[in-house]
């Protein structure tokens, strides 16, 4: 992958998107003529659209972001999440700064007054912002009729743990705190995320509940929960499901380097769960290696007594949560995710 001056790569970004969005449209026969046998997997047939543009990555040799510099990297997952983002309609967007980070309020076009989620991003703890996962978070704010609160938070290599950790404890104290200034009801408060934002979701219900502080529910979104890592699901789709063993472990690199995984801090599967927990949604995909782990969390969560509503998207893949422009599988998906936090919130 090179990438060229910012109006060429814009311009190949667009041709790429429109090229991307025309296939991903057509017939499920003619995307099954073109991707391939259909692939089945622990009983399991990938969408026929999902299918369709991993093989398309193939064909351009798209390369992982993991196989390149962090920096590069980091373009790299921009420019994947960019390529299947649309243009997600939103009443309003504001920048903002909560607890000293960067942070974007989405109001949908019918907003409840009252409930609000408070977001993290995934992208391992190294990759993501704000921008790669703007599109996925309008389409759940209008989608759902809640108010969606996107943070980010400092990255590793540059800011390993417990610096998320931090950030993301730090910035539901600071909602807590400054409710009434942004017409949040504190029986209304969520907190979610997707992949590595859906560990720093998990740990702040723990950190919650533990400290008393307000949160009436979790969605997560195919989290990180186990930084072990030694499930069936990360062995069965180790490779050529977009996230790959080598992602995550040069994640486990850049967050927790020569620290413990089994950190309960950095893997909430091992957490001594507290009483009085969210009530959490859990979604998961059929073909993420991270399916298991997330599936196990659910079990925990359930275990202990809390309110658990687990959905496998079977025919998914990691990252479906941002291909909200192209592809209707993985629409359908997340506007089925923003049901759950309407109907949570009553949004």
């Amino acid at each position: 992958m090179t990438f060229d001056s910012p109006r060429v790569e814009r311009l190949q970004i667009r041709l790429e998107s429109l090229a991307l969005r025309a296939a991903l449209a057509l017939p499920e026969r003619m995307q099954r003529l073109l991707g391939g046998r259909t692939v089945v997997r622990d009983g399991q047939s990938l969408a026929a659209d999902t299918q369709l543009m991993l093989r398309m990555q193939r064909l351009v040799r798209e390369r992982g972001a993991e196989t390149l510099p962090i920096p590069l990297g980091r373009r790299a997952i921009l420019r994947h999440t960019t390529l299947t983002a649309g243009r997600q309609r939103i009443g309003a967007v504001r920048d903002l700064a909560v607890a000293g980070r960067p942070a974007r309020l989405y109001t949908p076009t019918a907003a409840s007054p009252g409930p609000l989620l408070l977001f993290f991003h995934g992208g391992g703890f190294m990759y993501g912002d704000l921008e790669s996962h703007d599109a996925a978070c309008r389409l759940l704010a209008e989608r759902s009729g809640v108010r969606v609160l996107a943070v980010d938070y400092r990255l590793g290599p540059e800011e390993p743990f417990p610096a998320a950790y931090d950030d993301a404890l730090a910035a539901h104290r600071w909602v807590v705190d400054h409710a009434a200034e942004l017409g949040v009801d504190p029986d209304r408060l969520a907190v979610g995320g997707d992949s590595a934002g859906g560990n720093l979701a998990a740990v702040v219900a723990i950190e919650a509940a533990r400290a008393g502080l307000p949160l009436a529910f979790q969605l997560l979104v195919y989290p990180a929960t186990d930084a072990v890592r030694e499930t069936d699901s990360a062995a069965l789709f180790a490779e050529g499901f977009y996230l790959t063993k080598a992602f995550m472990d040069l994640a486990n690199q850049c967050y927790i380097g020569d620290g413990d995984p089994r950190d309960p801090r950095v893997s909430p599967l091992y957490a001594d769960l507290p009483a009085g927990l969210a009530p959490a949604y859990v979604a998961t995909a059929g073909f993420d290696p991270l399916r298991d782990e997330g599936e196990a969390y659910a079990r925990r969560l359930a275990d202990a007594g809390v309110h658990v509503e687990l959905h496998r998207f079977t025919d998914q893949i990691h990252g479906f949560f941002n291909v909200v422009g192209v592809g209707r599988t993985s629409r359908a998906a997340v506007a089925e995710i923003a049901v759950r936090l309407k109907v949570a919130l009553g949004g």
